[in-house]
């Protein structure tokens, strides 16, 4: 029926139609959505069984548990699936869900449709008790109940076109091919004078009318059906799960999945640390391929544990009684505290996924490496794979700094099997000086993009300080209204569509993240160093909503000169 080719991946074909045709044929299309939290998931249930001995997958996992429900409404969500943008965390603490119900309808209510219709604080009021439920029409309180008489999901547009508006079943299956379509808001109103029609026969009057089939065409830039919205809930519940009480083994899954999701890694490990997580710089006598967990005191990590030991078995111990800890810790919920996080070899610049299986399958042949010019021959690296694990510092193990390692990165390549015995030359390194801390965190970001040791902006603290700029988590505390500067490294900037040309960046400092807002007039002024400064100083007004959530409207940028060079997502 269709001309297919042979695809890149083996035993994979493409058809050689788009979708647009293929529907136009008549055959049947199924959209199959790659999501990399899957894959995340996955890791982390192997890494803790690995770890533990506990075993956990989608169907064991306790359902409606407080302590992640807690969690979540304290918006505590980096890492976690959907519920970690900006906009989805400043929804948090207004939506403040306690069951899962609650979370798909978060999912569904910030997405472009619910947005565009106006029906994200009409529906945050209703829930709060601060407007009435209505129903433009008796006939549409079937239809809306369950969510405060606000139109939220695909499937309630649908009944809406059908209770009010007259339509036909397939009217409304139209009505669905529309939403999220290229062509969505022309084929939408195709059915505008019978939708408008419906609805006055059935005594709606003309504004209503008009305000509800704006809420219908708003749809066509894309809402979520609510069967889909139930999917990613049940994805959001897991990994909030996870996170809660096993935040070293997410971590460790997060990283191996990359790159997917909000956040980068030095984000989501600055995060993990901020959480009592441990992380472990990469090293050839102890790193795996991938991110994985090691026991406290193992190899060159130690330290007290936080948490619980996850060393012991919790099979008759009920994940309840973690539910009594403090609102503002997850500490007593914790059950992989006896682990650290060490970094995979393959997540080194310039070490490829081959070479750093070579270098684990060598060791766990042979046993740990001797010198570097022991791994050298048993792992067949050549001086540019050593000089990246130097620069990592991943020769840690082996008793060697990061210029000690660098220094007989050459010596060391020529010692491999290919070459004549003897032949290379050893030259006693320079007493070169110590690196610094800052030093040693901005080649940290460098060589891996994470930094295991302090937070870049924490060696700037005591100038900041001095200045008077405050530290993320003393914002809640400050005074609603006063003008305030803060710091910190750009992790996004968002112009969203709908948000009528205003920037939104967040910051995110050694204590966590900064929400900031600027409007079209302070972004265009400051527009040059706001747009590529990967580190900042904001002035501006500190707003604080009566559920906490906390926003800086800037009226001044500032680039900030933060040891070690970070890079945003930006979505402009």
């Amino acid at each position: 029926v269709c001309p297919i080719e042979h695809a890149r991946m083996e035993k994979r074909t493409v058809l050689q139609w788009d979708k647009d045709d293929c529907a136009w044929m008549g055959l049947v299309k199924f959209d199959l959505l790659g999501l990399g939290m899957l894959s995340a998931l996955q890791f982390t249930f192997d890494l803790v069984a690995g770890a533990t001995g506990e075993t956990w997958d989608f169907e064991s996992i306790p359902k409606e548990e407080p302590g992640v429900y807690d969690m979540l409404c304290r918006a505590d969500s980096i890492g976690v699936f959907q519920v970690e943008s900006r906009a989805q965390m400043n929804t948090l603490p207004r939506l403040l869900p306690r069951k899962f119900t609650d979370l798909v309808i978060e999912i569904a209510l910030i997405r472009p449709g619910p947005v565009q219709g106006g029906a994200v604080h009409p529906y945050l009021r209703r829930r709060a008790g601060e407007e009435d439920v209505t129903y433009a029409h008796p006939a549409l309180e079937p239809v809306l109940k369950r969510t405060l008489g606000i139109p939220i999901f695909q499937e309630q547009l649908m009944q809406m076109a059908m209770a009010v508006g007259n339509c036909s079943a397939e009217d409304a299956d139209l009505l669905r091919r529309a939403m999220g379509s290229k062509r969505g808001q022309e084929r939408i109103s195709e059915l505008k004078e019978k939708l408008l029609a419906g609805m006055a026969e059935n005594g709606i009057a003309p504004d209503t009318a008009e305000q509800l089939y704006g809420t219908i065409e708003a749809f066509a830039s894309f809402g979520f059906a609510e069967s889909h919205s139930i999917s990613f809930a049940l994805l959001v519940y897991l990994s909030s799960w996870c996170k809660l009480h096993y935040p070293a083994a997410f971590l460790a899954g997060l990283l191996r999945a990359q790159p997917m999701g909000f956040y980068s890694a030095r984000t989501l490990t600055d995060d993990a640390r901020r959480h009592g997580v441990r992380v472990l710089r990469p090293d050839v006598q102890h790193s795996e391929v991938h991110a994985a967990l090691e026991p406290l005191g193992a190899g060159t990590g130690t330290g007290a544990p936080t948490g619980r030991s996850a060393c012991t078995h919790f099979e008759q111990d009920p994940i309840g009684a973690f539910d009594h800890a403090a609102p503002d810790t997850t500490a007593e919920h914790r059950r992989d505290g006896g682990f650290t996080v060490r970094l995979g070899l393959a997540e080194i610049r310039g070490i490829e996924q081959a070479v750093a299986a070579r270098i684990v399958e060598a060791r766990r042949r042979g046993g740990p490496f001797l010198d570097l010019a022991d791994l050298a021959r048993r792992a067949d690296l050549d001086r540019v794979r050593i000089e990246m694990l130097a620069s990592a510092d991943a020769c840690a193990g082996l008793g060697l700094g990061r210029r000690d390692a660098l220094w007989g990165a050459g010596p060391a390549a020529d010692n491999r099997e290919r070459y004549l015995p003897g032949i290379s030359v050893s030259v006693q390194p320079p007493l070169l000086p110590v690196l610094s801390p800052a030093e040693q965190t901005e080649i940290d970001l460098w060589s891996t993009g994470v930094a295991p040791g302090a937070h870049p902006v924490s060696f700037l603290r005591r100038t900041l300080d001095q200045r008077g700029v405050l530290r993320s988590d003393r914002l809640p505390h400050a005074e609603a209204g006063r003008r305030v500067e803060v710091a910190g490294l750009v992790t996004h900037r968002q112009r969203p569509g709908t948000a009528g040309g205003i920037t939104f960046l967040s910051l995110e400092d050694e204590s966590g993240m900064v929400n900031v807002i600027a409007s079209v007039g302070v972004w265009t002024r400051y527009r040059r160093g706001a747009r590529t400064s990967p580190a900042l100083i904001v002035r501006g007004h500190l707003e604080r909503s009566p559920q906490g959530v906390v926003n800086i409207v800037a009226d001044h940028f500032e680039a900030l000169a933060a040891p070690g060079k970070t890079r945003s997502r930006d979505f402009q």
